[in-house]
């Protein structure tokens, strides 16, 4: 690092020099979304100001339109963009510029370097906005000024996109920034007037903001007048039937910082008691970082048009936390701080009144869009399963939306609705059965699903991590109650015939003795052995109790690191399997015991567990063999 009086040469962070190199050439095929990124971060930079000067408005500088400005220079090879919103001083430059400060960074270049077809969109959830400058420029300058500081606090950052950039302090009579692109040879296109309004016009009309650029005369010679290119008006106060599917779609992308269009959207006004207007959209993909959910996301918040501030999460549950968009209400003040805003009835209204709104315009696309449905559930669905938990008032709603896999079409595509499993039970059937599992392929093959095959009752498969801790939320849907089919005592009600009742019955007391030896062998590693009636074909199987966390839960708890009770189970043996009617028959009890050991962990293994001593339990299988064998 170089360093005099007011000059340093800085490196990249290792990401960044990453992301520089893969936006280049991922985007380059789109170059001209660079301006629609440098406009939006100038838009975000004056609103910004704005909200801060609602309680310091000697932040104004005696300057209170705020506006962006576009300029070109043919001869010095130059496309400028100019905003006089919040400024940056040099330590917020080193942050915004110099760094990507996430803690998701490593797994999302792990992601792009995984699916190099998808770079461009992964790109475009990351939100690296400002980098887009190098898809067009070699060299790119910025200077900036925090608003509030004197001129002598201006800040000059310069790179290449080669590693390294430098910092300066310099002059800088105006607070705002001011970003210069020095473009390359092959970036000719963008040192044309026609062809920057265009841009202008087709991805930032809806910036609420003016834009402006230098009026020119017929011969396509500057004037000495400015004048606004875009419509400068908030987009979301127009009428619906006013704005073009094309205009909602390039707002969306400036209120997202997202590259791609989204799912969908909805546009409402409320009129009343309250009077505000939301403009709320579901994006297409998750962003990288979804599952952080200390961070918060994109519900932009304004009063009368005004920027108050972002990511107001008074105004949106944790659970919904994918929306993007604006809440502009007629009624809050414009000094609404985010304290006022966590006891505030008209707060309270709002988010109710948006959470309705989401949930209903979801189950109308599940109706109406099936696929587009499908493809909202994969990018959302592990969010959305948070609901439960977390709103009360909604919960049937919630549930509701959610898909799952099932015996029924034998397939891990989530696609099974509740209301479709209900109209499916059978006659006398009043439960809706579940099962939970660290995999498709664990749930699908479970032997708790034997007899449920055998008679046809189709059984949801969960096995996404959320879904254990999720299903502890909901006791019923639709008044139908939901049972674990790998959990307490099996009770099938009408659905179980008196005959199986009474052999299962009989054979209890036919196994008694068996059932004694076995628990001795076991003690400490399960709560009692039993007969089982839900057992067809494999030999065992463990049953916690109904209150009790799933096996293959209480394994990933511990592999994360958390203390988890020791929890022990119900070991269920299959009275009509080969090997526990052989294990009736043997005397010697060293045999007796690796037989009983081994019923117990295949059963374990089954469930996903984990054995204490893995190479005790091959020894055990090889000695079983060479019985076998002799």
């Amino acid at each position: 690092m170089t360093v005099d009086a007011h000059k340093e040469t800085l490196s990249f962070q290792t990401e960044v020099k990453q992301l520089l190199q893969l936006m280049i050439h991922s985007l380059y095929s789109n170059k001209e979304i660079f301006l629609r990124e440098l406009i939006s971060n100038g838009s975000d930079a004056c609103d910004k100001l704005r909200f801060e000067a609602l309680s310091d408005d000697a932040l104004y500088e005696g300057e209170t339109d705020l506006k962006l400005r576009v300029d070109f220079d043919p001869e010095a090879r130059t496309v400028t963009v100019t905003d006089n919103g919040i400024g940056m001083n040099r330590q917020e430059v080193m942050e915004n510029i110099g760094t990507i400060a996430s803690s998701g960074t490593r797994k999302f270049l792990e992601a792009l370097s995984e699916d190099q077809s998808q770079t461009a969109q992964l790109i475009g959830q990351f939100g690296v906005g400002f980098y887009s400058s190098f898809i067009v420029a070699d060299k790119v300058t910025v200077e900036t000024r925090r608003a509030g500081l004197g001129a002598e606090h201006g800040v000059r950052w310069e790179s290449a996109g080669e590693g390294e950039y430098t910092l300066e302090t310099v002059e800088r009579p105006e607070r705002g920034t001011c970003v210069t692109l020095h473009l390359r040879e092959d970036a000719e296109e963008f040192l044309d007037d026609f062809r920057l309004r265009n841009i202008i016009k087709k991805y930032s009309d809806h910036i609420s903001l003016p834009i402006l650029m230098i009026k020119r005369d017929e011969e396509g010679k500057p004037t000495d007048e400015l004048e606004t290119v875009n419509k400068a008006s908030a987009l979301w106060t127009r009428p619906r039937d006013a704005i073009s599917d094309e205009e909602y779609t390039e707002f969306y992308k400036h209120v997202a910082h997202d590259f791609e269009e989204p799912l969908s959207w909805l546009h409402n006004k409320v009129e009343g008691t309250q009077s505000y207007t939301t403009l709320f959209y579901i994006p297409k993909r998750a962003p990288f970082d979804l599952y952080d959910r200390d961070k918060r996301y994109g519900i932009k918040l304004y009063v009368k048009r005004v920027f108050i501030m972002d990511d107001a999460e008074q105004l949106m549950p944790n659970y919904l936390r994918f929306v993007r968009g604006v809440v502009d209400s007629d009624d809050l003040p414009l000094n609404v701080s985010r304290e006022i805003l966590q006891r505030n009835r008209q707060i309270d209204t709002i988010r109710n009144g948006s959470v309705k709104k989401i949930l209903g315009h979801l189950e109308k696309l599940a109706k109406d869009e099936p696929e587009k449905y499908s493809e909202f559930w994969q990018a959302f669905g592990n969010v959305l399963k948070e609901g439960p938990a977390e709103d009360f008032g909604n919960k049937e709603k919630i549930a509701k939306l959610f898909r799952f896999a099932s015996t029924h079409n034998d397939s891990d595509v989530q696609n099974v609705s509740l209301d479709e499993y209900i109209e499916r039970m059978q006659e006398k059937q009043e439960k809706i059965y579940y099962i939970t599992a660290e995999s498709y392929a664990a749930a699908k093959n479970s032997p708790h699903l034997e007899l449920f095959r055998k008679k046809g009752i189709e059984v949801l498969l969960m096995y996404d991590r959320v879904d254990e801790w999720m299903m502890s939320f909901m006791d019923e849907y639709n008044g139908k109650p939901f049972v674990s089919v790998a959990k307490g005592a099996l009770d099938l009600g009408d659905l179980e015939d008196k005959e199986e009742k009474e052999k299962a019955e009989q054979a209890e007391k036919d196994y008694q003795s068996l059932l004694e030896r076995m628990q001795k062998v076991l003690e400490g590693k399960v709560k009692e052995v039993k007969v089982s009636h839900r057992l067809t074909d494999s030999p065992s199987c463990l049953v916690v109790s109904e209150n009790d966390m799933a096996m293959s839960m209480q394994k990933l708890l511990k592999q994360a690191g958390h203390n988890v009770p020791n929890i022990e189970p119900v070991l269920e043996i299959n009275p009509d399997h080969g090997l526990v009617k052989r294990l009736q028959d043997v005397d010697d009890d060293s045999q007796f015991n690796d037989w009983a050991l081994i019923l117990f962990e295949q059963a374990m293994l089954s469930e996903g567990g984990q054995l204490e001593d893995p190479v005790a339990y091959v020894s055990r299988v090889n000695r079983m063999l060479q019985e076998l064998s002799g």
